[in-house]
């Protein structure tokens, strides 16, 4: 078995050096570390952790809060690509992820509870709704922690541009001759959800397109039977839109559906343009024209705002992640 030594013998650094990298010191430089960790991966260098825990005075295990309000928890697409994508960084460097939950066995606990329960030395906390309890508590305390699709000023939070998003989507469908725009809206207790029907109606604003209320359906928590039921209120107007930008890719494949089921066409009959790129949009039929997150870099950057926390080097960061437009085969110029 490797170790410590054999990694320093390899790389021709000092001990304390590779200690350092592999603790995410920050004074240890990218391309340093980066020979570093691309040397512990080949030699299967894995240092114990009871030692490192005496050593360093951490855990080396950081808490994950999945707190969503659709009911389909982990299997939910989009936050599970995100945790995955951290999971991928932080175990570089040594950490484990642990699920918070709230019980301890027979014990009812809440999430701050049990992260200290467990001496956890982060938090990563992924949260649909805005203004959740859970959430402003762990914000609250001392344990450092990054907060995935939310916006806050109490701590450090990593999400896409939810607002060019939307401008994006608008922005699409216009270009296409689109002039009757509607949009399926994500809960408005939700960050996401928010910030998306504003960049809606900027957008359409920007373009002087007159949107009546009724162009504007609710679809929940961004789930494919809200997607489905508001999209059946669509089709059901006398004066109909002729494209529909759905702010979550599950309700734009309920919306797909719903048109099907009334016998009609996308995007014939109605051009429809997604939020997310999850695997699935690249399957439909017809394929989904949306809007990407990235995942791998949205993990990535919290995995570094968070690690940065721990050793001091940041107390708060906010940071916004760029997102893309995928043109498939769901819209259609007029």
């Amino acid at each position: 078995m490797a170790t410590i030594y054999d990694i320093a013998k390899k790389t021709g650094f000092s001990i304390t050096t590779v200690s350092r990298a592999l603790n995410n010191y920050p004074d240890v430089g990218a391309k340093t570390k980066k020979i570093i960790l691309e040397a512990v991966e080949e030699m299967g260098y894995y240092p114990n952790s009871i030692a490192r825990s005496l050593t360093t005075k951490k855990s080396w295990t950081l808490g994950v809060i999945f707190i969503e309000h659709l009911g389909v928890g982990i299997k939910h697409p989009f936050f599970s690509a995100v945790i995955q994508s951290i999971k991928q960084h932080v175990e570089k460097i040594g950490y484990d992820l642990i699920f918070l939950s709230e019980n301890i066995g027979e014990e009812k606990k809440n999430y701050l509870d049990h992260a200290l329960h467990r001496g956890v030395d982060g938090i990563i906390v992924v949260c649909t709704k805005y203004d959740d309890p859970e959430v402003v508590k762990l914000m609250d305390s001392k344990i450092p922690s990054v907060v995935i699709d939310l916006h806050s000023d109490k701590s450090s939070v990593v999400y896409s541009d939810h607002f060019l998003g939307s401008e994006m989507a608008v922005e699409h469908l216009y270009s296409l001759g689109h002039r009757k725009i509607a949009h399926i809206s994500g809960h408005q207790s939700t960050y996401a959800g928010i910030e998306r029907i504003k960049g809606f109606k900027h957008a359409t604003g920007k373009f002087g397109l007159n949107i009546p209320s009724t162009f504007i359906v609710e679809g929940g928590y961004f789930s494919y039977e809200g997607g489905y039921n508001a999209m059946k209120q669509l089709i059901e107007l006398g004066d109909r839109p002729t494209a529909v930008y759905a702010a979550g890719d599950m309700m734009a494949i309920g919306a797909i559906n719903a048109i099907n089921d009334h016998g009609l066409n996308c995007p014939q009959d109605f051009s429809i343009i997604g939020f997310d790129d999850i695997e699935l949009s690249r399957y439909t039929n017809p394929k989904l024209t949306t809007i990407r997150q990235d995942t791998d870099l949205i993990g990535e950057n919290a995995a570094r705002v968070l690690l940065d926390q721990i050793n001091g080097n940041k107390v708060f960061s906010a940071v916004t992640i760029p997102v893309e437009l995928k043109v498939r085969e769901s819209t259609r110029k007029m």
